[in-house]
């Protein structure tokens, strides 16, 4: 198998980190041919803060997942998140060059490049990069929701886009991170920008949705409207603060609390239908106790219920009068929509019943092990970046197209030139 073929995301998160290997055939299909899972270390609310932990974390998880695949990894497409990603909505105007024989004004590549950039171009801090420039709609004369405007007539273009920006010393201690795993960084994307591509519909997007990823230290939220996002936030609480108020509760350790949210925690109260014991262990000597699911469920669903309280406000502040637009769904992923009654839940505090688990599709391989929530980032990343095989592709035609016909007209070649630039 050629390695070029080869895609692979790597979700970096606070309690594990996810590799997810696609490989994309002569076609253009996209199959999931490996991943893996390991405990994270390192890394606080979503941050890398020890590198050499993370780094160690990385390259073992990569391992598992090249030997599942029989492939050797060479780089990945990373995604970040957490409290230091900052996004805001901007626009751009141009007028419409004129162009061709007729002296028509139809919208060219140029102006649409000319567009993006004068909508983007304002002064950023210094200590800040843009990651994501994603167009939101064009508008050619007053006429909006355009897609692409690419040969439309008009005298006027504009561009609403949504930039989204993230620490650089964040991008560096992750590059720093990765290649001292031994790989190279294609690329970094947004986690939910990423998770949107693997688990939203069109139709969700258009109409207005909410997607949720709740991670272990962060929960991490983008808006969509009209097909684009609107706004994404982050919000410095996740899973963590679940375990930590079993924990401080119950009186047992992190990692036992931890243990037993995964093993037998619920967020809803009405759908326990059998209140069993469940047996916290001894610490110091002293022997284990019990406590009943309710008294459990009661404890994590007060946490719960807070996180996506602050979601809610979040957005609400965020989105203006937009979020009176959004009739598509709430979509839950990350780790903790594998939570027993976290759709119910979620239901009762944004008062509609358009919740669902966002689980990627099936795209071949062992789908029991990516068809879930906590995969949504991994997967995500695979294929939204489908395009750089392409690319690779693109390139290697290029190459041989010049190659074998370098004495042939100049005409030809700016037809080449149309076509691979």
């Amino acid at each position: 198998m050629a390695e070029d073929r080869f895609i692979v995301g790597l979700d970096i998160g606070t309690s594990v980190i996810r590799v997810a290997i696609g490989e994309v055939d002569e076609n253009g299909n996209l199959q999931i041919i490996a991943t893996a899972a390991k405990k994270s270390a390192g890394l606080r609310s979503g941050v890398i803060v020890n590198i050499e932990e993370a780094k160690d974390v990385i390259k073992a998880t990569i391992e598992a997942a090249e030997q599942e695949g029989g492939i050797i990894v060479n780089s990945v497409i990373a995604s970040i998140g957490g409290a230091q990603i900052e996004s805001q909505n901007n626009s751009g105007i141009v007028p419409i060059r004129a162009n061709g024989k007729n002296n028509s004004s139809a919208v060219t590549e140029e102006d649409i490049a000319k567009v993006i950039e004068v909508a983007t171009a304002l002064r950023y801090p210094a200590d800040r990069e843009k990651i994501h420039v994603i167009p939101q709609e064009y508008i050619v004369d007053e006429v909006g929701r355009i897609a692409n405007p690419l040969n439309r007539l008009g005298v006027k273009l504009e561009a609403k886009v949504h930039i989204i920006t993230v620490s650089k010393n964040l991008i560096q201690n992750l590059r720093s991170c990765i290649m001292r795993a031994g790989y190279g960084l294609d690329a970094v994307m947004l986690k939910t920008v990423a998770e949107v591509q693997a688990v939203c519909h069109e139709d969700e997007m258009e109409l207005g949705s909410i997607l949720i990823d709740l991670g272990a230290g962060t929960t991490d939220v983008v808006v969509l409207l009209h097909g684009a996002p609107i706004t994404t936030v982050s919000i410095e609480v996740g899973g963590n603060n679940v375990t930590n108020d079993i924990a401080i509760v119950t009186g047992i350790p992190a990692a036992a609390a931890e243990k037993i949210k995964l093993e037998s925690g619920c967020c809803w109260l009405p759908s326990i239908d059998n209140d069993y014991d469940v047996v916290l262990p001894g610490v110091g000597g002293r022997p284990p106790e019990r406590i009943g699911k309710t008294d459990l469920c009661e404890i994590i669903q007060a946490r719960m219920e807070d996180i996506f309280t602050m979601v809610k406000a979040a957005v609400k502040r965020n989105t203006d009068d937009s979020i009176k637009q959004l009739s598509g769904n709430i979509i839950l992923t990350g780790g903790g929509a594998l939570m027993d009654g976290v759709v119910e839940l979620a239901q009762s505090v944004f008062n509609t019943s358009s919740v669902r688990i966002g689980k990627p599709d099936k795209m071949g391989g062992l789908v029991e092990q990516y068809h879930k929530a906590d995969f949504a980032t991994a997967i995500g990343l695979v294929v939204a970046n489908k395009k750089i095989v392409e690319n690779r592709d693109s390139r290697k035609k290029t190459k041989r197209k010049n190659s074998s016909k370098q004495n042939e007209s100049e005409n030809i070649f700016r037809r080449l030139k149309k076509l691979f630039f």
